[in-house]
């Protein structure tokens, strides 16, 4: 029983062939997924997703590359739509350095209004991290941000930040570069990070796992970084897999839905 915690089968890339993607998904074990939405195309689509699977969910939010596009028009949109029994999360949201779109105190800005919409309905975050941990670990601690905890998505940097996630109530949760040979850093995550505080996910169609590096990633993968996990870990499959499940459970409320 897996739960790839972070899944964007709205993305266009899934288009022809969601259904058969999905089912290789439960065929492969992966019993609960989470498809996440980031704009205005993506987030009715990660709805209707989860609308039509028991188990699969959605979480909806505005990405900081996209911050400059938007509005409290959009916010309010995303806070209505939060109030659907299968949105579990508020995010991705975060912040972008990567890319240029967006100037960063327009990303800041969108990313502290986002938080504080979280708090206000109760829900957990799931932030997007790009070449920014330190200042997006400011603003989650500004925004007292550990009211309602989160899961720091697809994390890539040094373990010495991870206590400070952890002091927040976030999740840490690894996907397909823990898997790379020259991806040293998700290892060593993957190895000191508390079991009831790991996550897995794999941020499909990006960052498919190795042997599928540079192919299209899909959620039948999972499988793939749970195995890396427990290898690195010396435990069993069965063992990460049961606890991941557990803590994506607890942290996305499901239970209650």
């Amino acid at each position: 029983m897996l739960f790839d915690t972070h899944v964007h089968l709205n993305a266009w890339q899934f288009k022809e062939d969601r259904e058969e993607t999905i089912q290789r998904a439960f065929n492969a074990g992966v019993t609960h997924m989470t498809v996440v939405g980031f704009d205005h195309e993506t987030i009715p689509l990660a709805i209707e997703i989860a609308e039509q699977y028991e188990t699969i969910y959605a979480a909806i939010g505005w990405h900081p590359v996209d911050a400059i596009d938007m509005t409290d028009k959009e916010l309010t949109w995303i806070e209505e739509l939060s109030e659907h029994p299968k949105v579990v999360a508020i995010g991705e949201m975060g912040l972008d350095y990567h890319w240029d779109k967006s100037p960063k105190d327009v990303q800041a800005e969108v990313f502290r209004k986002q938080i504080r919409l979280a708090k206000k309905l109760d829900m957990p975050i799931i932030i997007h991290n790009r070449e920014a941990t330190e200042d997006i670990i400011q603003i989650l601690e500004e925004e007292k941000a550990h009211t309602v905890g989160g899961i720091m998505h697809c994390y890539n940097d040094s373990v010495q930040y991870v206590e400070r996630c952890l002091d927040m109530n976030f999740y840490i949760s690894l996907g397909g570069p823990v898997t790379f040979k020259n991806a040293p850093l998700p290892k060593e995550v993957a190895k000191e990070v508390p079991l009831d505080r790991l996550l897995i996910e794999t941020d499909a169609p990006y960052l498919a796992p190795h042997p599928n590096r540079g192919k299209r990633n899909e959620p039948a993968y999972v499988k793939l970084v749970a195995e890396k996990i427990a290898e690195l870990r010396g435990i069993t499959l069965e063992e990460v897999a049961e606890a991941t499940t557990k803590n994506a459970i607890h942290l996305y409320n499901i239970e209650s839905n």
